[in-house]
């Protein structure tokens, strides 16, 4: 091998690395740690959310821009809970008439919800968790087995976790927040460091102009690609 081949070779290597390096870093939410759990609200600008990293979900379930509906997500974690904050630009809502907040509505994604696909077993990515908020506080929760034709049906499994929404009409937003516990989640404790599979999605509009936005666009009509997830660490701050 000449010297010129095997420079040529490192460098091609080089740039393979900071590439790969490049796709895991954009495809990984980095969950910032809180020292306390919080009662659950949808105020962006509270030190709670302030101390988040943001993700922007940007595209629609085939990748592509969606720049009207880029969909800004914050997330937080604590020793016992999962947070989310999803701030979500829109211009006309499809909401379910008369609403019931004090338990699950099932099949709530035929309307305007936010959505977090999760899940911890890197050896079985067919099984993850999901949950949904409308932004009338509407929620739903489901434990997801793709190894199951009917999967939907998971929709009976109860998390527990909190959720709280708000519309701000005069801007065209609407807040959704989640507040999950962490062991409806996970089979380990809550640790610096570890690695979960998420996904998460918007689906917004009435059925004559429905738009579906996604952090890692699965690519396919269907949200239900875990193959597409992307990857959530918990860290603390430095």
């Amino acid at each position: 091998m000449s010297a010129w081949t095997n420079r040529f070779l490192k460098s091609l290597i080089a740039v393979l690395a900071c590439c790969a390096w490049s796709v895991a870093a954009q495809s990984t939410i980095k969950r910032i740690w809180a020292e306390t759990d919080v009662s659950l609200d949808t105020n962006q600008l509270s030190p709670f959310w302030q101390g988040a990293v943001p993700v922007y979900m940007k595209s629609d379930a085939h990748g592509n821009p969606v720049p009207r509906y880029r969909t800004e997500v914050r997330t937080r974690w604590t020793k016992q809970s999962l947070y989310f904050l999803f701030i979500c630009p829109y211009e006309q809502l499809n909401l379910k008439s008369n609403p019931n907040t004090s338990t699950e509505t099932d099949k709530l994604w035929n309307w305007d919800v936010a959505e977090v696909f999760i899940g911890w077993d890197f050896k079985d990515i067919k099984h993850y968790k999901e949950f949904e908020v409308s932004p009338q506080g509407e929620w739903v929760d489901l434990d997801i087995d793709l190894h199951n034709p009917h999967h939907e049906k998971g929709w009976t499994w109860n998390s527990g976790f909190q959720v709280a929404a708000r519309i701000d009409s005069a801007a065209h937003i609407w807040y959704g927040a989640m507040k999950i516990p962490y062991t409806a989640i996970d089979a380990r404790l809550a640790t610096t460091g570890n690695l979960l599979r998420v996904n998460l999605f918007r689906s917004q509009g009435p059925a004559s102009d429905r738009h579906q936005i996604a952090w890692k666009a699965p690519r396919t009509d269907t949200f239900h690609v875990p193959e597409r997830f992307g990857l959530l660490e918990l860290v603390k701050p430095k």
